[in-house]
């Protein structure tokens, strides 16, 4: 059976992601590395590789690879970047961001989640992973500053404090718009003189980020 997961990944990276433009090849590789079945349900795991979002535990869902993919080519992220991820949920995204950057640090409100993240992440030997129990939307004051940050849930705007936690030149992916709606997918740079500067990529539907600062 696994190696039918292998030759399913292989074939996913083909055709759903490379077909569809990412180029990346740091980004392909983490791609044809990191065993999306491991973060499945049980039950669901022969969809591991099928061209959608999946559910997960909890009400959540783990995202289409491809929205995954071409998140993580718009960070253009380097081998030595520190990254903060908000929405841990099944843990997929921060190996492929493990494969990727040096340091992944990555925030779950819901703890069983962030739990069952955190043993799949220790027994696929991601050494450079933290897993934090917490509200998203204030980030990781701790760990800050990041390179580049990834919110894998919909805010009504960009929150304060992940601002604050960005490096001059980094870099924050998150999805903008309604709660249970379509979102629009947004690059934000901030630029050495400390301003921001916003690029829409694409529609997109995701889970809302709750928090503090952002859907109550």
């Amino acid at each position: 059976m696994e190696r039918d997961f292998e030759k399913l990944r292989q074939q996913m990276v083909k055709e759903q992601l490379i077909k569809r433009g990412i180029e990346d090849q740091s980004v392909i590789d983490a791609f044809k590395k990191v065993p999306r079945e491991k973060f499945m349900l049980e039950k669901n795991r022969h969809l591991a590789y099928e061209d959608g979002a999946q559910s997960i535990e909890e009400g959540q869902t783990i995202s289409q690879p491809y929205i995954v993919a071409s998140m993580l080519q718009a960070l253009n992220l380097d081998q030595s970047d520190r990254v903060l991820e908000v929405g841990t949920g099944s843990g997929y995204a921060a190996a492929l961001l493990a494969e990727i950057a040096a340091e992944v640090y990555t925030i779950e409100r819901i703890e069983k989640l962030a739990e069952k993240a955190k043993a799949v992440l220790g027994e696929l030997n991601y050494e450079n992973v933290e897993v934090k129990v917490g509200d998203g939307s204030l980030g990781w004051e701790e760990k800050a500053p990041y390179d580049a940050i990834i919110v894998s849930a919909a805010a009504p705007y960009v929150p304060e404090k992940l601002q604050d936690q960005l490096k001059k030149g980094g870099r924050i992916i998150i999805p903008i718009g309604d709660r249970g709606g379509i979102q629009s997918l947004k690059l934000i740079k901030k630029k050495y003189n400390g301003k921001f500067k916003e690029e829409e990529l694409e529609y997109v539907r995701f889970v809302p980020l709750l928090g503090e600062d952002s859907w109550k």
